[in-house]
C-alpha cells in the first residue's frame, strides 16, 4: 500500500480491509499510525546490511552501504520522508553506526567522525529522497525518466551560453547519466574528502 500510494494511501481503515481484519488486531501490534510508519521503515531498511556484507576494504563497504540505502529508498520511496521524522529509528541508528565504524576502519580521526559520518548519512539520505521524489512526480504525470531527461537538457541547451556555459555544455550528458553512478560518484566525492582532511595523525 505505501509502494503503490505512499503515505496517503496508507489509512488504518484501507489496512483492515487490506487484512480482512479489525482495528484490534491492528491496534495490538501498532499504537497508531505514526507507529505503523515507523515499523514499516525499519523493516525496509533491516535490509541494508552495515560493513557492506563482510567487505574486506572498508571504503568498498561504506559505497555497498550507501547504495544499499539510495536502493532501498528508491523502491520504497516514502521510507526517506519517514526517517527524516525519526532519525532515532533502530534501523537508522544501525545504518549510522555501521558507517561510523567503517570510517573508524578508514582512519578517520575520532573527533571527525560524527560529522563525517553526519554529512554522508545526510547526502545518501537526501539524494536517495529526492531520486524517490523525481520518480513520484514522473508518475503521477505519465511521464517516464528518459522523457522528462530528454526534456530537461533540451532546456538546458537553450539557456543563454553567456550566463549558462557550463550548462548548456552539460546538456549533452544530462539525458543519459544514470542516477545510481551518479550517486556513488558523489559517495566517492565525500569519502575522498574525508580521507584527505580528517585521517589520525
Amino acid at each position: 500500500m505505501l509502494d503503490g500510494g505512499g503515505e496517503k494511501a496508507l489509512t488504518l481503515r484501507a489496512l483492515t480491509v487490506r487484512l480482512s481484519t479489525g482495528y484490534g488486531a491492528i491496534y495490538h501490534h501498532v499504537a497508531d499510525k505514526g507507529d505503523l510508519l515507523a515499523a514499516a521503515a525499519d523493516e525496509v531498511i533491516t535490509g541494508v546490511r552495515p560493513g557492506g556484507a563482510g567487505e574486506p576494504d572498508p571504503r568498498a563497504a561504506l559505497r555497498a552501504l550507501a547504495l544499499g540505502l539510495f536502493d532501498a529508498i528508491d523502491a520504497h520511496p516514502w521510507v526517506g520522508a519517514e526517517f527524516s521524522r525519526q532519525p532515532w529509528r533502530p534501523a537508522l541508528l544501525d545504518f549510522y553506526e555501521g558507517v561510523g565504524r567503517l570510517l573508524d576502519d578508514l582512519g578517520v580521526a575520532d573527533e571527525a567522525r560524527f560529522d563525517a559520518s553526519g554529512a554522508l548519512v545526510n547526502y545518501v539520505l537526501g539524494v536517495a529522497a529526492q531520486n524517490a521524489s523525481n520518480a513520484r512526480l514522473r508518475a503521477s504525470s505519465d511521464q517516464d525518466r528518459q522523457s522528462f531527461l530528454d526534456d530537461a537538457a533540451a532546456r538546458w541547451a537553450q539557456a543563454d551560453p553567456d550566463r549558462y556555459p557550463f550548462v548548456r555544455a552539460a546538456a549533452s550528458r544530462l539525458g543519459e547519466h544514470d542516477d545510481r553512478e551518479q550517486f556513488l560518484v558523489g559517495v566517492d566525492i565525500f569519502l575522498a574528502g574525508i580521507a584527505a582532511l580528517h585521517r589520525k595523525p
